[in-house]
């Protein structure tokens, strides 16, 4: 079954052409196409608290080139939510609007705790191992949503504002990351014991240059190098050197500095990246409930 989901983030938008099917009684999504806009929708945002109007008029554009992919690929059914951007501006209700009027494209803007449990709904990764605790951090341009489950049940889940985006403006506040912090020393029994897997553009990336690609592991010495790597060139030297996107090549390093910064304190050796994220637990929430699974 051919599905579709748009993700508006505070660093890009993303369209997601998938097959899914049901295998071995779960869900399976293979990607057919992947479109990403780098619409940066965050960087005002977060500094003036609206969606400018250059930036309304980029999205109304990205979405109705969106909409004619979709008139193309006609899939079963498609969904767009927006996330940590789109919620914290307050245009955000009017915006959903302009773009619904000019394109037909219904957004549900979701919030950080809704975010956390779309993207917890991919299939569950197994570890080697006996340790029970799994934590899913998925780190975004606005925000940071951090999911624990004991084996298959949910025990807690928490979205932070901490971003790739609001790191590079200096706008996350010192409290947030204490707020943080606390938080996860509720889970201080099982540190060195847990599993953590991690969603997102950039932890993809880090994982293809630093870690093991062929089964998606990264350890926790390589992303400090990665890190220290990264962060010893320019961004335009990390274009030219590291054949990044210039969307990719600034937001990198923050972001592996919160999941070098959550490891640390769990005291997790390595982190499982999958290669799953939003756009693809839209996917499978859709499947489920379309075939009635």
């Amino acid at each position: 079954m051919l599905l579709a989901s748009i993700d508006i983030g505070s660093n890009a938008a993303r369209l997601l052409f998938a097959n899914a099917a049901m295998v071995d009684g779960r869900s399976r999504v293979d990607k057919v196409e992947l479109v990403r806009v780098p619409l940066r929708l965050g960087e005002e945002v977060f500094n003036t608290g609206m969606i400018p109007r250059h930036k309304i008029i980029e999205l109304i554009t990205t979405m109705k080139a969106f909409k004619l992919l979709i008139d193309l690929y006609h899939p079963e059914k498609y969904v767009a939510c927006a996330t940590a951007a789109m919620r914290e501006a307050r245009n955000g209700a009017d915006v959903v609007k302009k773009v619904k009027k000019e394109t037909g494209i219904s957004i549900k803007i979701i919030d950080g705790l809704k975010e956390a449990e779309i993207i917890r709904s991919s299939n569950p990764y197994e570890f080697p191992g006996k340790n029970r605790l799994t934590m899913y951090v998925d780190v975004g341009g606005g925000s940071t949503e951090v999911s624990v489950v004991d084996r298959d049940k949910l025990v807690d889940l928490r979205s932070f504002q901490i971003g790739t985006v609001r790191m590079l403006n200096s706008q996350v506040q010192p409290s947030e990351w204490t707020n943080l912090d606390e938080w996860l020393m509720q889970f201080r029994d099982y540190f060195a014991h847990v599993n953590v897997i991690g969603s997102g553009g950039n932890i993809n990336k880090i994982v293809k240059l630093f870690g093991r690609p062929d089964d998606n592991i990264l350890i926790i010495n390589n992303l400090r190098y990665g890190i220290k790597f990264i962060s010893q060139l320019s961004v335009s030297e990390r274009i030219e050197q590291m054949a990044l996107r210039s969307d990719r090549a600034d937001v990198i390093l923050p972001a592996g500095e919160i999941y070098l910064h959550i490891m640390e304190i769990v005291k997790a050796e390595e982190i499982l990246v999958p290669r799953i994220g939003l756009s693809d637990g839209l996917i499978h929430i859709m499947f489920r409930k379309l075939s009635g699974s």
